[in-house]
């Protein structure tokens, strides 16, 4: 939504903004604060979200080596942070450009298929018990995007 605001913003020297967009400017605000709070959430409890999907994994995938473990994990931070800052800007296209089409070339690399399942299982669970259902509800599109991107 951020490239259509800026759009918006960029017209202002030719014309006041319809009811419409107005409307579209009116939503991004209002859910601002919303975003904020969740944002803050994310960044505040990312190393304990974290820690708590990799302490389970070797249970859930006892052969897991640790080499591909941290490479899990840390495409995982990568994914969270991507996420939260799409969430942000209201802006899936952001997660797009930015990561997905990356982390698709890193993961055809190397089969982390069972892995990458594993470690999104893990990491919906224990945004479950961090986050509100309305706070899920904003997040959870963007961490299915990059899901669906790593495992198919």
């Amino acid at each position: 939504m951020v490239p259509k605001i800026q759009e918006l913003i960029s017209q202002a020297q030719d014309r006041y903004l319809v009811t419409d967009e107005l409307d579209l400017m009116e939503n991004y605000i209002s859910s601002l604060p919303d975003r904020l709070k969740l944002y803050k959430l994310i960044r505040d409890r990312e190393i304990n979200i974290l820690q708590e999907v990799a302490d389970q994994v070797p249970k859930e995938i006892p052969n897991v080596t640790v080499e591909d473990l941290e490479m899990g994990v840390k495409n995982l931070i990568l994914v969270l942070r991507y996420c939260s800052m799409a969430m942000l800007l209201n802006d899936e296209n952001f997660l797009k450009q930015r990561l997905l089409n990356w982390l698709e070339g890193i993961m055809s690399m190397r089969d982390m298929r069972r892995l990458n399942e594993t470690l999104y299982k893990l990491l919906n669970q224990g945004l479950r018990q961090h986050c509100s259902p309305t706070q899920l509800a904003m997040f959870q599109p963007l961490i299915t995007a990059a899901q669906v991107t790593l495992i198919y």
